[in-house]
């Protein structure tokens, strides 16, 4: 747990200001009441159920999913006061079982339910994870985890089961605002120069990606560079380094991103459909993997509607290839710009899933005899191949014959739309169709 000191009040009776500055900012003005909680509205309003149980002294299992700096580790410790218990925090980074079971053997030498805050709990693997049950179970701790990753993908069921999931949403620039405020009034106590343009605090809290941490931290090391200057917008700038984007190649974000391209492509959106293209390799996303996605892009939502956009995709690929960064990449945006401007259809991925369905039901059905290879005189007697129609020798190469296991009839897997290039596949099917109708008078 972090060390702290004697409280000060500079007429912030609601935040906990702690004298000893070796303690991180963030730290030392954390909220001690939830109405002074910047936002997160559905938990701090009034009439919310959460506000309602830290009004009432309770408090429950839960998991805080969120990204950095949102208030998780404020609103587990409003928990633990509220509720007269002790708080134990924890890292999943670098804590394990072990951990785990001194505080429960400190609770119960207590006799009393400890709150377990349990940072990074996505990070804990189901064996670390299922150690907690008994415990969450019997009351010796009210588990609060807290994660960035869905936890839905990362915490095993019976854990989920036992925990209600919080949504925590990046801050808006305005609540940042509000808290570099009060960030700046607790450090003018240690040194009465030390000021901030209103403009520097904007543009901090702007660059922040609603990170309350990150923007504390950044006005911390303003402090420490000169706590006897009046800080400008233009020196805050000069002074700081511009946040790099939220961005994990294996997290949320990275498959929110790739899931935003897909659908503006699908949704024949160019525009938006570069946008995100340029946000995923700004991030540091790996073109190839954009590169290898585009392609299955081509194939699954454009497929035979035009034909070319797959060539353009693997163009594309191979342009990255040869090239590599920066100048690969352009091939990624004339592809995705292609894709989202071609006709759409999903008629042949349809095709795939409903013949992978097919298959697997009748999966013992017999080839028809005149379909079977009869590479041998034994099996041209046992009627491999009799009565097959060869196409090449019939009228405009169309023959009328069972293709499929006796019994299935003629399912329709293929069911082509009417855009692009499939409007003339659906001619040509229409065509067939007449001609082997023809046959069979």
């Amino acid at each position: 747990m972090s060390k702290q000191g004697s409280l000060l009040d500079h007429g912030n009776a609601g935040y906990s200001q702690v004298a000893d500055v070796t303690v991180p900012l963030a730290c030392r003005i954390r909220p001690s009441l939830l109405q002074d909680v910047a936002g997160q509205p559905d938990l701090t309003r009034n009439e919310s159920w959460f506000a309602a149980m830290i009004s009432d002294g309770r408090c429950c299992s839960c998991i805080f999913w969120g990204p950095p700096g949102v208030g998780k580790t404020t609103l587990a410790t409003l928990m633990a006061t509220a509720a007269g218990i002790p708080f134990a925090q924890l890292s999943a980074v670098s804590a394990g079982k072990a951990e785990v079971q001194d505080v429960v053997r400190r609770a119960r030498a207590a006799g009393q339910t400890w709150l377990l805050f349990l940072d990074e709990i996505h990070r804990f693997n189901k064996a670390q994870q299922d150690v907690l049950l008994p415990y969450i179970e019997d009351g010796t701790l009210i588990l609060v985890g807290a994660t960035t990753e869905n936890p839905s993908f990362s915490l095993n069921n019976a854990l989920l089961s036992r925990c209600r999931v919080i949504v925590l949403q990046p801050l808006k620039a305005t609540d940042i605002a509000a808290i570099l405020q009060r960030a700046c009034q607790h450090l003018v106590s240690q040194s009465g120069t030390f000021a901030v343009a209103d403009d520097a605090i904007a543009w901090l809290a702007e660059n922040s990606d609603g990170d309350a941490r990150y923007a504390l931290n950044a006005l911390e090391a303003l402090f420490q560079a000169d706590a006897s200057r009046i800080w400008s917008k233009e020196k805050v700038i000069a002074q700081s380094l511009r946040r790099a984007a939220r961005y994990d190649r294996d997290g949320d974000a990275h498959y929110d991103l790739i899931s935003a391209l897909h659908k503006c492509i699908r949704d024949s959106d160019a525009d938006a459909a570069v946008y995100w293209l340029a946000r995923m390799l700004e991030a540091g996303e790996q073109p190839l993997y954009i590169a290898r996605r585009l392609i299955r892009m081509a194939t699954e939502d454009i497929g035979l509607a035009d034909p070319k956009a797959l060539n353009i995709t693997l163009d594309a690929h191979r342009m990255y290839e040869i090239l590599g960064s920066p100048e690969g990449e352009q091939g990624l945006f004339e592809a995705a710009i292609y894709l989202a401007l071609s006709p759409k259809s999903n008629a042949a991925y349809m095709a795939e899933k409903q013949a992978r369905a097919l298959a697997g039901e009748t999966r013992a059905a017999d080839v028809p005899m005149h379909l079977r290879n009869a590479p041998t005189k034994l099996m041209k007697q046992l009627g491999h191949g009799a009565g097959y129609q060869y196409a090449h020798n019939a009228e405009h190469a169309v023959v009328n014959q069972q293709h499929f296991p006796d019994g299935l009839g003629q399912p329709a897997l293929y069911l082509p739309v009417d855009r692009g290039f499939e409007r003339t596949l659906k001619e040509r099917m229409d065509w067939l169709a007449a001609r082997r109708e023809g046959h069979k008078s």
